[in-house]
């Protein structure tokens, strides 16, 4: 294993870059590790793992590959097929091939190319009451008392997911898909834009331009506006009447025609 600052690298092999180190009091120093076999790149608040990682020491970023590639915080998870960036300065993540975004194990996005964006909750100490700041000590008792820095309790989660490329978007009710999408987690809200289809059954509506809310299970499909002398994009939409119940069962229709994904009417 090989630690710097808050981050770990472990692996069943490690191999260590040196170079001349330009600081006194040393003659070398590493500038990048290549790590092979069972690879885990542990930081403050998120884990990623892999079967092979080269990790940059001086630009705090690798790049994982293998089978079973992912990244782990406290509420979401990030898979990807073909490689796995960790940029820990820039807390952003970008998952390559068939990429898997998934937060709370409800919300799921699927891409090409997903980048993770990543943002740090400061953690209440435990019995704080809400609203309430922690006292502070005052200052000769904090100074007579100052002892080795304590850990962390900030909590990563991902703030937004930029999705590239065959983005699908799943509901609890509707599938979207689209050519780009961008994903906000403090709203719940992804945009899609390009070749959107929503699906929801057997109705289907397809435009540019589609906001899903996952927070809401709402779907809308809008028009877009042209450019100066050309119409925008129209939405089209194709809608299956269910079939309907054997009269002398003595119950109503079972769906009705027109009904489109998000409650959109035709």
């Amino acid at each position: 294993m090989a630690k710097r600052g808050t981050t770990e690298v472990s692996a069943d092999t490690l191999t260590a870059h040196y170079r001349p180190n330009k600081r006194e009091g040393s003659d070398t120093e590493i500038y990048r590790l290549n790590a092979d076999g069972h690879v885990t790149i542990k930081g403050e608040t998120q884990t990623v793992v892999g079967d092979q990682a080269v990790w940059d020491i001086d630009q705090q970023m690798g790049i994982v590959t293998g089978k079973a590639m992912k990244l782990t915080t406290a509420t979401d998870v990030v898979t990807a097929r073909d490689s796995l960036e960790w940029y820990d300065q820039k807390q952003i993540s970008v998952a390559r091939g068939d990429a898997v975004a998934v937060k709370e194990n409800v919300k799921r996005i699927r891409a090409d190319v997903l980048t993770a964006h990543m943002t740090k909750d400061q953690a209440k100490p435990a019995g704080t009451p809400l609203g309430v700041p922690p006292a502070k000590p005052d200052a000769a008792r904090a100074g007579a008392a100052a002892g080795p820095p304590e850990a962390s309790n900030e909590a990563s989660r991902i703030s937004r997911v930029d999705a590239l490329g065959n983005v699908l978007v799943s509901t609890a009710t509707d599938i979207a898909r689209g050519d780009y999408g961008v994903y906000n987690a403090e709203t719940g809200l992804v945009t899609l834009l390009g070749n959107v289809t929503i699906t929801r059954g057997d109705n289907a509506i397809r435009g540019q331009y589609a906001v899903v809310d996952l927070n809401n299970n709402v779907s809308r499909m809008m028009p877009t506006v042209g450019k100066e002398g050309l119409p925008g994009s129209r939405v089209e939409g194709l809608f299956v009447r269910q079939n309907q119940p054997d009269a002398s069962a003595g119950s109503g229709p079972s769906g009705t025609a027109g009904s489109s994904p998000g409650g959109q009417k035709p």
